[in-house]
């Protein structure tokens, strides 16, 4: 189980297993639309998943 903190939005607990991408794509984000930090540092998104907490940014685009 992992606490995924989405910043701005709710926490969830989930049962993911496989990459940070698989995690993002668990609560509806893609790779490009935010970032996942563990100990407040961002993760590559094919990194296997080895945290039991995490917190989701999501990424401002603008022009």
């Amino acid at each position: 189980m992992i606490t995924v903190d989405i910043a701005g939005d709710e926490t969830h607990e989930l049962d993911v297993e496989g990459t940070y991408a698989d995690l993002l794509d668990a609560v509806g984000l893609g790779p490009h639309e935010a970032t996942v930090l563990v100990d407040g540092r961002p993760v590559p998104d094919d990194r296997p998943i080895d945290a039991d907490h995490v917190r989701v940014l999501r990424l401002i685009k603008g022009g």
